[in-house]
């Protein structure tokens, strides 16, 4: 079992300003690379992750102070509470599908690597790409497929899968993607399942369901004038993202058809800025192209 390089690994180091004895959230632990350079800093860790893979890889590898949690990061505050944490130094988020998950053909998460329809980050769970594949009418194919993978062709792909799984279940990641790659009649750049892939994955395991609220309740945790950073890999994240860290930099929020504020919201964070990977870093993994970090800083 292996493992990418955490993304932006020293740009989210220096981003939180790792103090030392400082409690830091890694909400998707991974491989472990944004906890261990908070480690480096002196920082503590506290590191979720919904991957049993992923929990036990570090810690076969990983020393130092650290509280492993298998949960989600959507339900951080509930899983940090019951471990007697109520106020943390900052927190990262690298968000999405890790390279371990996309490179184990056992995983079935890629439409570059034949195996199974799978998709489940948390392997406890019932719920796979199987059964979203092949019990979803045409229709809820469509429409995760324009929401969740912004594809043009939605209808016409899960016309296809709906047709072609009449004569038998689809069941492996290779003949789906041999199925979208044949309805779709061009693609200028990228494999032509690579958005549907995407969308699945996201319906599968609510990656977007829950985000707004967990970047809002992990930084009501994070004392003041510590940060947050977040990666995102797709426009979908990154407008989630956007739209939490300018609420909490914003005053009044009332509708702007009231004459006079009656919200009493204030501000509570800064936005520090945005960050994409270097020229180097795109040249060692190419997989980095799409990320984007933003950093907020608790007023």
């Amino acid at each position: 079992m292996s493992y990418h390089v955490s993304v932006m690994k020293d740009e989210v180091t220096t981003a939180l300003d790792v103090k030392r004895g400082g409690l830091y959230l890694d909400c998707t632990l991974g491989g472990g690379g944004h906890t261990s350079a908070i480690l480096e800093a002196g920082g503590r860790v506290v590191a979720i992750d919904r991957d049993s893979d992923a929990i036990e890889y570090c810690k076969a590898r990983l020393s130092g102070d650290i509280t492993y949690i298998k949960g989600q990061y959507e339900n951080a505050v509930k899983l940090l509470a019951e471990n007697g944490i109520t106020k943390i130094s900052g927190a990262v988020m690298d968000l999405g599908v890790s390279s371990h998950q996309l490179d184990d053909p056992e995983r079935g998460f890629s439409y570059m690597r034949d195996g199974a329809l799978d998709m489940r980050m948390d392997r406890a769970q019932q719920f796979s790409a199987y059964d979203v594949v092949n019990s979803y009418s045409a229709e809820e194919l469509a429409d995760i497929f324009r929401k969740y993978g912004e594809e043009s062709f939605a209808r016409r792909i899960a016309s296809a899968i709906a047709a072609k799984r009449k004569s038998a279940d689809i069941k492996t990641t290779a003949r789906l993607a041999d199925i979208i790659a044949g309805s779709v009649p061009y693609r200028k750049s990228g494999h032509p399942a690579k958005k549907c892939f995407q969308a699945i994955r996201i319906e599968v395991n609510g990656e977007l369901k829950g985000l707004y609220d967990a970047i809002t309740g992990i930084f009501g945790l994070i004392e003041r004038g510590g940060r947050l950073a977040v990666i995102s890999f797709h426009s979908l994240e990154d407008r989630i993202v956007k739209a939490a860290f300018r609420e909490f930099e914003t005053d009044c929020i009332c509708p702007r058809s009231m004459p006079v504020c009656v919200c009493n919201h204030r501000a509570i964070g800064k936005t520090l800025g945005r960050l994409r990977p270097t020229q180097t870093e795109l040249d060692n993994n190419p997989r980095s192209a799409s990320a984007t970090l933003r950093v907020s800083e608790k007023l």
